[in-house]
This record gives C-alpha cells, sequence and structure tokens, in this order.
C-alpha cells in the first residue's frame, strides 16, 4: 500500500512538471541528455507558463557557487601553465569572473540583474616577461565546457580595458516562427588586446576590479616604457 501512495505521488509530481512547462523548455529538455539540475536549470530560464515550477533567483545564485568552490580555479590555471606562482609575482594575480550570455539562455531576476546558463571564471598571472591568460567557462543547463590559456609578451599587448559589450541572449521559443527569440544585454568585459585580436573576460563591474586593471595598466606602460 505505502509502495502504491509512492508510484502515485511520483507519477503526479512528473504530471504537474510537465504539464506546466513551457513550450520553450519542452524542446530544450529534449536536446540533450540532462541531469536533474540541469533540468532544474531550464525550467528557471525558460517556464513561464501558467503553474510552471521556477527556483528562485537566490536558489540558481547559489548553484552557480556551488560551482566555483568545487574547483581551485587558481591551482588549476597554474597547472596549466606549468610555472610556479613564485614566478609569476611580477603583479599580483588577477581574477575575473561573470556570466557570459552570447548562446546561452538568459533571465532578467526579481532583483533586476540579468543571469545566463553560461559562466566564466579567468585568471591573469604576470611574469617578468609574459602575461598568462586562463579561462575557464562552463554551462549549467548541460555538461559543456571549455578551457583554454594563452600567453603574450609584454611589448606584443597594445591595451588592457573594460568596456560595456552587447551579447546576445535567448530567452523564448517563437512557435509562430519556429525560431528562438533573442534580447541585447548590456555585458562589462575586461579585454586585452593584442595586434588583430581582442581577448575579452567576463566581469562584474565593481571598484576592486577597477583597481586591479589600474595596476595592470601601470605594469604594461612600465614594461614598454610608455
Amino acid at each position: 500500500m505505502v509502495v502504491l501512495i509512492i508510484i502515485v505521488v511520483a507519477v503526479a509530481a512528473w504530471w504537474f512538471l510537465s504539464s506546466h512547462d513551457s513550450e520553450a523548455t519542452k524542446i530544450a529538455l529534449k536536446e540533450k541528455k540532462r541531469t536533474d539540475d540541469q533540468k532544474k536549470v531550464i525550467r528557471y530560464f525558460l517556464n513561464d507558463g501558467c503553474g510552471a515550477k521556477r527556483m528562485k533567483d537566490s536558489e540558481y545564485d547559489s548553484m552557480v557557487a556551488n560551482v566555483i568552490r568545487s574547483i581551485d580555479f587558481k591551482q588549476r590555471a597554474l597547472n596549466k601553465i606549468g610555472l610556479d606562482e613564485s614566478e609569476l609575482q611580477e603583479v599580483a594575480p588577477v581574477s575575473f569572473q561573470g556570466y557570459r550570455f552570447n548562446k546561452a539562455w538568459g533571465r532578467r531576476g526579481e532583483d533586476g540583474k540579468w543571469r545566463s546558463s553560461c559562466f566564466q571564471v579567468s585568471w591573469l598571472f604576470f611574469s617578468s616577461t609574459q602575461v598568462y591568460l586562463y579561462q575557464y567557462t562552463f554551462n549549467m543547463d548541460c555538461d559543456d565546457k571549455k578551457e583554454s590559456t594563452d600567453e603574450y609578451f609584454y611589448k606584443d599587448i597594445t591595451n588592457f580595458s573594460t568596456a560595456s559589450e552587447t551579447e546576445e541572449v535567448q530567452t523564448e521559443w517563437d512557435k509562430k516562427a519556429q525560431i528562438w527569440k533573442k534580447e541585447n544585454v548590456e555585458t562589462s568585459q575586461f579585454s586585452l588586446v593584442v595586434p588583430g585580436d581582442k581577448l575579452y573576460c567576463a566581469m562584474e563591474a565593481n571598484e576592486e576590479n577597477e583597481r586591479s586593471i589600474k595596476g595592470m595598466k601601470a605594469k604594461l606602460r612600465e614594461k614598454k616604457g610608455v
């Protein structure tokens, strides 16, 4: 009897969630094999139907924070670069992090803050001759991840800068047109500029990051003899 009750409750819960999913959510859930947490993320971003069950903004923030805490990104970056931190103290290491919106789900929370299903962590290290950039970008709605390292001589770097950039974010499914609707989101980004290329790091605009960037600019001017 107890087993029967459990089965009935489980079926009822499944019916409630599936029947109240938005069209966009149903489509997204079919695209790839997802874990339970990834399904919750998709419902957070896409469920707009009547009675839709969505986690709170604070719950999503906690999920992202848990992923960040689960990885020692600084040590991972040093391992990838292959140098000891004592060799990279020309300027104190700098870390930036923030949401990426291009090719990701996006949602404006009740607090007015835009969040996306894609998050990026960057670390910059400075030796006497070079700048090393490590980036780790991960998706909360699937298993997709991207990890990269780059290194540049000071003499080849044109500038360090910050800018407000516009990124496109997917918000919902247009059933009539059979396409994903998109919105433009203004984001703050750090950029490392070299001839013919510009590398971006997602970041939050705050005083600490501004101070770090000023220190980086000063060191670049010193190294280039400007």
